[in-house]
Protein backbone atom coordinates (compact mmCIF):
# COMPACT_ATOMS: atom_id res chain seq x y z
CA UNK A 1 0.00 0.00 0.00
CA UNK A 2 1.13 3.35 -0.90
CA UNK A 3 2.32 6.05 1.62
CA UNK A 4 -0.52 8.42 0.27
CA UNK A 5 -3.36 5.63 0.69
CA UNK A 6 -2.11 4.97 3.95
CA UNK A 7 -2.38 8.87 4.74
CA UNK A 8 -5.74 8.68 3.61
CA UNK A 9 -6.83 5.41 5.28
CA UNK A 10 -5.54 6.81 8.49
CA UNK A 11 -6.36 9.83 8.33
CA UNK A 12 -9.20 11.56 11.09
CA UNK A 13 -11.39 11.86 8.15
CA UNK A 14 -11.86 7.95 7.41
CA UNK A 15 -11.57 7.00 10.97
CA UNK A 16 -15.07 5.54 12.07
CA UNK A 17 -16.34 8.19 14.62
CA UNK A 18 -16.25 7.48 18.11
CA UNK A 19 -19.69 7.60 20.23
CA UNK A 20 -20.32 7.56 23.79
CA UNK A 21 -23.83 6.00 24.65
CA UNK A 22 -25.31 7.13 27.19
CA UNK A 23 -28.29 5.44 28.07
CA UNK A 24 -30.73 6.62 30.53
CA UNK A 25 -34.65 7.52 32.22
CA UNK A 26 -33.97 11.12 32.34
CA UNK A 27 -36.43 11.61 34.90
CA UNK A 28 -35.31 14.16 34.39
CA UNK A 29 -32.07 15.44 33.37
CA UNK A 30 -30.59 17.56 35.49
CA UNK A 31 -27.13 19.05 35.68
CA UNK A 32 -25.17 15.96 36.91
CA UNK A 33 -26.12 14.67 33.75
CA UNK A 34 -25.23 17.69 31.47
CA UNK A 35 -21.33 17.81 33.84
CA UNK A 36 -20.65 14.14 33.31
CA UNK A 37 -21.77 14.36 29.29
CA UNK A 38 -19.84 17.62 29.01
CA UNK A 39 -16.56 15.98 31.01
CA UNK A 40 -16.82 12.43 28.84
CA UNK A 41 -16.71 14.71 25.45
CA UNK A 42 -13.84 16.63 26.50
CA UNK A 43 -11.52 14.41 28.44
CA UNK A 44 -11.77 10.93 26.68
CA UNK A 45 -11.34 9.98 23.05
CA UNK A 46 -15.28 10.03 22.10
CA UNK A 47 -16.09 12.07 19.57
CA UNK A 48 -19.73 12.99 19.80
CA UNK A 49 -22.09 11.80 23.28
CA UNK A 50 -25.47 10.35 22.78
CA UNK A 51 -28.48 11.08 25.40
CA UNK A 52 -30.28 7.75 24.72
CA UNK A 53 -33.72 8.31 26.43
CA UNK A 54 -34.74 4.41 27.78
CA UNK A 55 -38.61 3.97 28.04
CA UNK A 56 -38.56 1.66 31.02
CA UNK A 57 -35.76 0.21 32.52
CA UNK A 58 -36.05 -3.41 33.31
CA UNK A 59 -34.23 -3.22 36.43
CA UNK A 60 -36.22 -0.08 37.68
CA UNK A 61 -39.61 0.55 38.97
CA UNK A 62 -41.84 2.42 36.39
CA UNK A 63 -43.35 4.70 39.05
CA UNK A 64 -43.17 8.08 38.39
CA UNK A 65 -41.59 7.58 35.21
CA UNK A 66 -42.43 10.60 32.98
CA UNK A 67 -43.79 9.65 29.28
CA UNK A 68 -41.34 9.23 26.59
CA UNK A 69 -41.52 12.12 24.52
CA UNK A 70 -41.57 14.30 27.74
CA UNK A 71 -38.43 13.01 29.15
CA UNK A 72 -37.09 13.60 25.71
CA UNK A 73 -38.17 17.31 25.11
CA UNK A 74 -36.49 17.93 28.35
CA UNK A 75 -33.21 16.24 27.08
CA UNK A 76 -33.47 17.89 23.27
CA UNK A 77 -34.14 21.58 25.31
CA UNK A 78 -30.98 21.03 27.38
CA UNK A 79 -28.73 19.74 24.48
CA UNK A 80 -29.67 22.95 22.05
CA UNK A 81 -27.49 24.27 20.08
CA UNK A 82 -24.36 22.39 21.59
CA UNK A 83 -23.06 19.87 18.29
CA UNK A 84 -21.55 17.74 21.05
CA UNK A 85 -24.76 16.03 21.94
CA UNK A 86 -27.47 14.25 20.14
CA UNK A 87 -30.69 12.65 22.26
CA UNK A 88 -31.86 9.61 20.65
CA UNK A 89 -35.23 8.09 20.83
CA UNK A 90 -34.01 5.16 19.37
CA UNK A 91 -35.56 2.95 22.12
CA UNK A 92 -39.02 4.18 22.10
CA UNK A 93 -40.04 1.29 19.22
CA UNK A 94 -37.75 -1.59 20.11
CA UNK A 95 -39.42 -4.25 21.91
CA UNK A 96 -40.03 -3.32 25.65
CA UNK A 97 -38.58 -3.70 28.42
CA UNK A 98 -35.38 -1.97 26.91
CA UNK A 99 -32.85 -4.42 26.97
CA UNK A 100 -28.86 -2.40 25.84
CA UNK A 101 -27.93 -5.35 23.80
CA UNK A 102 -30.88 -4.97 21.56
CA UNK A 103 -30.25 -1.79 21.60
CA UNK A 104 -26.99 -1.82 20.62
CA UNK A 105 -27.61 -4.50 18.09
CA UNK A 106 -29.93 -2.59 16.57
CA UNK A 107 -27.97 1.05 16.24
CA UNK A 108 -24.64 -0.51 15.04
CA UNK A 109 -26.55 -1.83 12.13
CA UNK A 110 -28.17 1.03 11.86
CA UNK A 111 -24.63 3.00 11.92
CA UNK A 112 -22.05 0.65 10.64
CA UNK A 113 -19.76 3.20 9.73
CA UNK A 114 -19.58 4.11 13.66
CA UNK A 115 -18.03 2.57 16.79
CA UNK A 116 -20.07 3.03 19.87
CA UNK A 117 -19.16 2.62 23.73
CA UNK A 118 -21.51 2.68 26.96
CA UNK A 119 -20.80 5.29 29.83
CA UNK A 120 -22.66 4.33 32.84
CA UNK A 121 -22.09 5.30 36.04
CA UNK A 122 -19.61 3.18 39.01
CA UNK A 123 -23.13 2.02 40.36
CA UNK A 124 -24.57 0.27 37.53
CA UNK A 125 -21.46 -1.51 37.37
CA UNK A 126 -22.50 -3.49 40.30
CA UNK A 127 -25.28 -4.65 38.52
CA UNK A 128 -23.89 -5.33 35.22
CA UNK A 129 -23.85 -8.78 35.81
CA UNK A 130 -27.93 -8.71 35.86
CA UNK A 131 -27.64 -7.36 32.27
CA UNK A 132 -28.74 -9.38 29.31
CA UNK A 133 -25.51 -11.13 27.51
CA UNK A 134 -23.18 -8.35 29.37
CA UNK A 135 -19.94 -10.35 28.16
CA UNK A 136 -21.12 -9.83 24.69
CA UNK A 137 -21.89 -5.46 25.25
CA UNK A 138 -17.95 -5.76 26.81
CA UNK A 139 -16.28 -7.83 24.04
CA UNK A 140 -18.18 -5.61 21.18
CA UNK A 141 -18.50 -2.11 22.53
CA UNK A 142 -16.22 -1.86 25.62
CA UNK A 143 -17.66 0.57 28.69
CA UNK A 144 -16.56 3.93 30.00
CA UNK A 145 -17.17 4.41 33.78
CA UNK A 146 -17.59 7.45 35.52
CA UNK A 147 -17.34 7.06 39.54
CA UNK A 148 -20.14 7.58 41.90
CA UNK A 149 -19.88 8.12 45.56
CA UNK A 150 -18.47 4.82 47.52
CA UNK A 151 -16.63 3.75 44.54
CA UNK A 152 -14.68 0.98 44.88
CA UNK A 153 -12.08 -0.04 42.03
CA UNK A 154 -11.54 -3.55 42.85
CA UNK A 155 -15.40 -3.46 40.98
CA UNK A 156 -13.15 -3.01 37.71
CA UNK A 157 -11.15 -6.36 38.41
CA UNK A 158 -14.14 -8.43 37.13
CA UNK A 159 -14.04 -6.95 33.76
CA UNK A 160 -12.25 -6.39 30.30
CA UNK A 161 -12.65 -3.40 28.53
CA UNK A 162 -14.20 -1.31 30.82
CA UNK A 163 -11.93 2.41 31.17
CA UNK A 164 -12.70 4.09 34.51
CA UNK A 165 -12.26 8.10 34.18
CA UNK A 166 -11.04 8.37 37.42
CA UNK A 167 -11.22 12.51 37.42
CA UNK A 168 -14.59 12.63 36.73
CA UNK A 169 -16.41 15.32 39.49
CA UNK A 170 -18.28 12.82 41.98
CA UNK A 171 -21.83 13.84 41.57
CA UNK A 172 -24.92 13.20 44.33
CA UNK A 173 -27.05 14.53 42.80
CA UNK A 174 -30.03 12.49 41.27
CA UNK A 175 -33.20 12.28 39.03
CA UNK A 176 -35.03 11.09 42.06
CA UNK A 177 -34.04 13.98 45.07
CA UNK A 178 -35.19 16.21 42.19
CA UNK A 179 -38.89 14.80 42.11
CA UNK A 180 -38.45 14.44 45.73
CA UNK A 181 -37.63 18.45 45.88
CA UNK A 182 -40.75 18.76 43.73
CA UNK A 183 -42.97 17.22 46.07
CA UNK A 184 -41.71 19.04 48.93
CA UNK A 185 -42.39 22.12 46.87
CA UNK A 186 -38.74 23.27 46.79
CA UNK A 187 -37.47 26.08 43.95
CA UNK A 188 -34.86 23.44 42.48
CA UNK A 189 -34.56 25.58 38.94
CA UNK A 190 -30.53 25.29 39.56
CA UNK A 191 -30.45 21.85 39.58
CA UNK A 192 -31.58 21.66 35.91
CA UNK A 193 -30.79 23.06 32.81
CA UNK A 194 -32.93 26.56 32.59
CA UNK A 195 -35.17 25.31 29.31
CA UNK A 196 -35.77 21.85 30.75
CA UNK A 197 -36.09 23.20 33.77
CA UNK A 198 -39.24 25.64 32.15
CA UNK A 199 -40.30 23.15 30.08
CA UNK A 200 -41.15 20.84 33.24
CA UNK A 201 -42.42 23.84 35.42
CA UNK A 202 -44.80 24.70 33.01
CA UNK A 203 -46.25 21.27 32.63
CA UNK A 204 -46.51 20.98 36.45
CA UNK A 205 -44.60 17.46 36.50
CA UNK A 206 -43.73 15.60 39.87
CA UNK A 207 -46.21 18.05 41.73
Amino acid sequence: MSDLITDILTSKSYQKRKIGLYFGSFNPIHIGHMAIANYMVEYTEIDQLWFVVSPQNPLKKKANLLADYHRLAMVEKAIQGDERFEVSNIEFNLPKPSYTIDTLTYIQERYPNYLFKIIMGSDNLKIFPKWKNFQMIIKNYGVIVYPRPGFDKKDLKLYNNVELIENTPLMEISSSFIRNAIKEEKDIRHFMPEKSWRYMDDMNFYK
